[in-house]
């Protein structure tokens, strides 16, 4: 059995005649680069989060960089994040000028530790801090409760990194709808994918999402009119059109997901040497990721592979062992638990089409590797 890691056409195929209307009325308005299918989106996008505003950009990494500026963060200043994501998060804060200061993760969830933000700022690890950025890491929230209580302690606002996190819940209130901001990726393999590169800053905060419609579009009022000296970050109103017919769909997809991590979890509990995915009971995994962890990965990968069965890895290096961040002067140790997840995690097939035989199939074979 061929199992892949995603499947991009199955899903295609189940609403091609509703993505080709929706592409085909961009083309006869030649509405190409925002306007009113972008407007659209973010109206409907909003809504979903529970958010005054939405702000269509770009990528995900377009929605961090915006939210930053958007908030002044520049040179000299600090923000706080975490070493275990994709490198994005950090680079949003380096293209501002300012510094990523690091916090290791709990074990469990491989989220931000609110105790070890806490002893940071305590410490005065972060003397310039400016924000926090806690990261939703393969579609669970982060303990949002208590990461905005100390944040607003030091008089630091929060931007959740929620590009894997379309649709999670914490206590009730949407991924993206806590902090400041909330910053969305709209890359094809999300939870709510486009066909093509995209991404959404999410806000009650009406000065903010005002200065980020004007940043993305070359810092223009009115055409032609410049307030502010910004940068081409728009949506494509293509884009804008498929996650407008996506978004129908995105709580049925999301249920179909956790029900195969479910499925899952069942199939793969009595295996002493896997460590499952740990689900808070504060919140709605949505399982963009369904993450394994155990000390045979590489192994187990190559078993798998052999079998026609793929698998990803989510993230081998942490940001502060990339060659890109070796000016910071942290080696190995400086974070132990993001590295023992590094080390240890094993994503395996999940998307919603998924099929029963295929998740038997992947247990099957994992079962067989640990005897």
């Amino acid at each position: 059995m061929t199992v892949p890691f995603l499947d991009f056409k199955s899903q295609y195929l189940a609403i091609r005649d509703e993505i080709h209307a929706a592409m085909e009325k961009v083309m006869e308005n030649t509405a190409f680069a925002g306007g009113p299918f972008v407007a659209g989106f973010e109206e409907a996008f909003a809504r979903y989060c529970g958010c005054r505003h939405a702000v269509g950009v770009g990528n995900g990494t377009d929605a961090l960089w915006l939210s930053l500026m958007a908030l002044g963060i520049g040179p000299g200043d600090e923000v706080i994040t975490v070493p275990n994501t994709f490198i994005a998060t950090a680079e949003a804060i380096s293209i501002c000028g300012a510094r990523p200061v690091f916090v290791d993760v709990d074990s469990r969830t491989c989220n931000m530790d609110p105790n070890r933000l806490e002893g940071c700022l305590k410490k005065g690890k972060a003397p310039l801090a400016r924000a926090v950025i806690p990261v939703h890491l393969y579609g669970q929230v982060a303990e949002m409760d208590p990461i905005l209580e100390i944040a607003g302690k030091h008089g630091l606002p929060v931007i959740e990194d929620a590009c894997q996190a379309h649709g999670a819940e914490y206590r009730g209130r949407k991924a993206g709808s806590m902090g400041e901001t909330g910053c969305f990726s709209f890359y094809p393999g999300k939870n709510l994918g486009a066909y093509g590169e995209a991404g959404a800053v999410v806000t009650d905060n009406d000065a903010m999402a005002e200065n980020m419609r004007m940043f993305r579009d070359h810092g223009q009022s009115t055409k032609y009119h410049h307030g502010i000296i910004g940068w081409n970050a728009r949506m494509d109103g293509i884009q804008g059109a498929v996650l407008s017919v996506k978004l129908k769909y995105l709580e049925s997809w999301n249920q179909a997901r956790r029900s195969h991590a479910h499925a899952y979890n069942r199939l793969l509990s009595g295996i002493e040497e896997v460590t499952l995915p740990y689900e808070s009971e504060d919140g709605k995994h949505v399982f963009h990721i369904y993450a394994i962890r155990t000390k045979q990965r590489d192994r187990l990968m190559a078993h798998l592979a052999g079998k026609g069965i793929s698998c990803g890895i989510h993230y081998p290096v942490p940001i502060h062992l990339q060659k890109a961040y070796q000016g910071l002067g942290l080696g190995p140790g400086s974070f132990p638990v993001a590295e023992k997840c590094a080390e240890e995690t094993l994503s395996l097939p999940l998307f919603p089409e998924l099929t029963e035989e295929q998740i038997e199939g992947v247990a099957d074979e994992i079962s067989r590797f640990y005897g």
